[in-house]
């Protein structure tokens, strides 16, 4: 979905955009780190928001998943 110029995608497109699953795009939003709004019941994803955190994850070498402890 486009607007204003900007484009937005449903959780699920967005997770498949990013490879995370559903539940943790819609962490990110809670969390603050991806730009989101609620249209009825349904979250809608900024794309640019998304691949800007994806490529500052991917600089910063940040992996998924659990830590290994030491």
């Amino acid at each position: 979905m486009i607007s204003n110029g900007e484009e937005w995608l449903t959780v699920r497109e967005a997770a498949e955009l990013s490879g995370y699953n559903p539940e943790s795009i819609t962490r990110l939003i809670r969390d603050g780190k991806i730009q989101a709004r609620k249209v009825s019941i349904v979250w809608l994803v900024d794309r640019e928001s998304l691949l800007a955190y994806l490529g500052k994850v991917q600089t910063l070498g940040e992996k998924r998943g659990r830590k290994p402890e030491n």
